[in-house]
């Protein structure tokens, strides 16, 4: 009976996701990352009834596109569940894509979550509650700066100071760490997703030209910048439909306009940081001039980032290796390794 509850449990495939705004990204036991897809559901809504149409990579192409009896929408919001059954219906896709055929033993996997250090009671029991009604036989929490500092390698159980900063699509995490606990951690509601409204808002009034989400994604990645350029600043082709005329239409934009329609983002996640700077003790302030600020989240990536923040705070200022799967590296981490079970949360 112990060998065959012993199978039962490895067959399970226990995995750990990071169930974020833009992107869900999932590890399994033994495996590591398996699955990095768009955190998008498509829904079609046939005589009154909803159908999940499509899910992640499939569903992200949707966007914008689709005809009236179907939407593609984001179930999370700020890092948070807003839609928590098309949230359910996401993450047993994903569970389904993982595991493959069912078979004819049962699959119920421990599910470790990350969740916003700054997520309430209610929004971290929607996220435990979408993850068992999609099949977890347990789940388990695990705040996001913390995952983060684990993934990236930062020495959390150790009493030495280490600064996080995980840029996010919903939100910034920031934390400063030691000996597996938070010292200090904050969560704001700015990240990639704020960073696309400002575009589309920037080209829409100075360039009369309405933009969708993906557009203003691209736009973001291609030609974004956290501080303004110096020398040839090239630009950039951007189409959309043009608010006078109506009609479809191409203007170009620097990348100069970029840093300055999402130079507010960037100030407040600046701002976030400082502040955590002014509330960390002294004797970890100290262990952070050595250690440096470490950036995660796909938000490290805007070039000019670390940058900017090094500019702000005088400190060292590093972007982690796989900085987009941190938080899932980590949360991998701590479920496998019994060093970091400590770290995990029930509720």
């Amino acid at each position: 009976m112990k060998l065959l509850s012993r199978f039962l449990k490895f067959s399970a495939h226990d995995l750990a996701i990071d169930l974020g705004t833009a992107n869900t990204v999932a590890y399994v036991r033994g495996k590591g990352i398996v699955l990095n897809e768009p955190s998008v559901v498509a829904i079609e809504t046939r005589n009154g009834v909803r159908k999940v149409r499509a899910v992640g990579n499939d569903a992200k192409l949707m966007l914008g596109k689709t005809p009236a009896n179907i939407e593609a929408i984001r179930p999370l919001r700020d890092g948070v569940i807003a839609d928590i059954e098309v949230s359910e219906q996401m993450i047993k896709h994903f569970i389904d894509k993982v595991h493959g055929p069912s078979g004819y033993l049962p699959r119920s996997p421990e599910i470790v979550m990350s969740v916003p250090s700054g997520a309430t009671s209610v929004e971290r029991r929607a996220i435990r509650d979408a993850a068992s009604n999609a099949g977890a036989s347990r789940v388990l929490l695990i705040e996001e700066p913390m995952a983060a500092a684990i993934g990236a390698g930062l020495p959390v159980t150790e009493p030495i100071g280490a600064m996080v900063v995980d840029i996010g699509g919903g939100t910034t995490e920031l934390a400063v760490l030691s000996l597996r606990g938070l010292a200090y951690s904050n969560s704001v509601r700015v990240g990639g997703d704020k960073m696309d409204d400002a575009i589309t808002s920037f080209i829409r009034r100075k360039h009369n030209l309405m933009i969708g989400e993906a557009t203003a994604e691209r736009i973001k990645q291609d030609v974004g910048s956290a501080i303004v350029p110096h020398g040839e600043d090239t630009p950039h082709k951007v189409r959309g439909r043009d608010l006078v005329g109506g009609v479809p239409k191409e203007i170009e934009i620097t990348r100069a306009e970029v840093a300055e329609a999402i130079s507010e983002s960037v100030n407040q996640i600046i701002g976030a940081v400082r502040m955590a700077l002014e509330q960390t003790p002294p004797e970890l302030a100290a262990d952070i001039i050595d250690q440096g600020i470490v950036l995660t989240g796909g938000g490290a990536l805007l070039d000019g980032m670390d940058t900017a923040l090094r500019q702000a705070t005088g400190l060292p200022v590093m972007v982690a290796d796989n900085a987009l799967d941190c938080v899932a590296l980590g949360a991998g981490r701590a479920l496998e390794d019994p060093a970091y079970r400590g770290v995990l949360m029930e509720t």
